[in-house]
């Protein structure tokens, strides 16, 4: 029989192969699907893919959550099991994921050790924030009321095999912001008579910059950042109008909303003060990770049960995850597994020649093993 560290890797390497973009995962969900009906479990498919497995009589049910979807990078790895689907790639380990679930509800299947049940949760469009709550919408944690829910997710940089996790929050909200500048274009050798929407985007610009160094405290670690800078001027137009668009970061909601006010009240001073007219929407994409006590201690305990480093009170991350509408439902824990520290392991996430690290494979389908021995214990016998 095919060692289950063999089978996984070549499962992992066929989804690095054919990577599909979020609510496109209609092969890998195939592929998920069919893997878990071949262990005998129950299967429901719609947004994304739910397996259930059950052991011994117990009612008490915990969800176990992985991420599907790839982005849309251009790979310039030269390994063998390259992506074969241009522009498209799997560069945040989602193919990992995926397959240290499918390892570990085969191990339960094998040594169901636990009595309760285990809901393995596949979700589609993780990257742009959208999977989760339209599993959610579905009714997913109606149909099936767990109790607790956990993700993990890679981490280059960090040594192979290394858990860390944090009880509060671990990983930021996301928002993403356009601000629209109604000015009034020229001739460039006249501008005096208009209202260079350039010059008055730049002023804001800068002053956003301000919300964080001055509106905030120091530790608060927010993030705005404008990505966007559209204008309709040409060569020896003036423009007239001009969109920012941005990406802003917040630990706590509380902070998020006041980046909002804050941000808010840049822009229309500063419009009022160039007599234009200026429109800004804040949208939050993703709301902030928060982990629950006792979820967070049980994926400590589990960690150094299987003698793994691990560190149970690690900064918070700034990047953002729609695990958090998860866990905003139901208590859980998101936690961070190191991916190693050199080659196309230790590259960023998101970088077109990164790489999930296949060593990881057992390591993480044993620990989602022993939590869900941890959460869901045997009873003993009792004389």
């Amino acid at each position: 029989m095919r060692d289950l560290y063999e089978k996984l890797v070549e499962l992992r390497r066929a989804f690095h192969r054919d990577p599909e973009l979020g609510f496109q995962e209609e092969r890998t969900k195939a592929t998920v699907a069919d893997y878990l009906r071949q262990l005998g479990l129950e299967v429901h498919e719609g947004a994304g893919v739910i397996g259930v497995l059950k052991s011994g009589g117990g009612n008490r049910a915990i969800g176990l959550r992985a991420d599907m979807d790839a982005l849309p990078i251009h790979e310039i790895s030269s390994h063998g099991y390259a992506s074969e689907n241009p522009g498209v790639m799997h560069a945040c380990g989602h193919d990992g994921h995926t397959t240290m679930l499918l390892g570990a509800a085969e191990k339960l299947v094998k040594n169901p050790d636990f009595d309760g049940i285990v809901v393995f949760i596949f979700q589609p469009n993780e990257e742009h924030g959208l999977g989760a709550r339209a599993m959610i919408d579905e009714g997913v944690l109606e149909r099936f009321p767990i109790e607790e829910v956990y993700a993990i997710h890679n981490l280059p940089g960090a040594p192979v095999g290394q858990i860390s996790t944090r009880t509060g929050q671990i990983c930021a909200s996301e928002s993403l912001f356009e601000i629209e500048i109604k000015g009034q274009g020229g001739h460039a050798s006249m501008p005096h008579v208009g209202v260079d929407a350039i010059t008055v985007g730049a002023e804001m610009v800068l002053a956003l910059q301000t919300i964080v160094s001055r509106k905030l405290a120091p530790s608060a670690g927010a993030v705005v950042s404008v990505t966007e800078f559209l204008t309709d001027g040409q060569r020896n137009v003036l423009s007239g109008n001009a969109t920012l668009k941005g990406d802003v970061r917040a630990r706590l909601p509380e902070d998020r909303q006041a980046l909002e006010r804050f941000m808010r009240q840049i822009t229309s001073g500063i419009a009022a003060a160039h007599g234009i007219t200026v429109e800004m929407s804040f949208k939050t994409e993703f709301i902030e990770t928060i982990n629950a006590p006792d979820p967070t201690d049980a994926v400590v305990r589990a960690g150094r049960a299987l003698k793994l480093e691990t560190i149970g009170d690690r900064p918070p991350m700034s990047f953002s995850e729609d695990f958090a509408h998860f866990s905003a439902t139901v208590p859980g824990c998101f936690l961070l597994l190191g991916n190693g520290h050199s080659g196309p392991h230790g590259q960023p996430l998101h970088s077109a020649d990164y790489d999930f690290n296949d060593a990881l494979l057992p390591i993480g389908s044993d620990f989602w093993a022993e939590l869900v021995r941890d959460r869901l214990p045997l009873k003993q016998d009792t004389q």
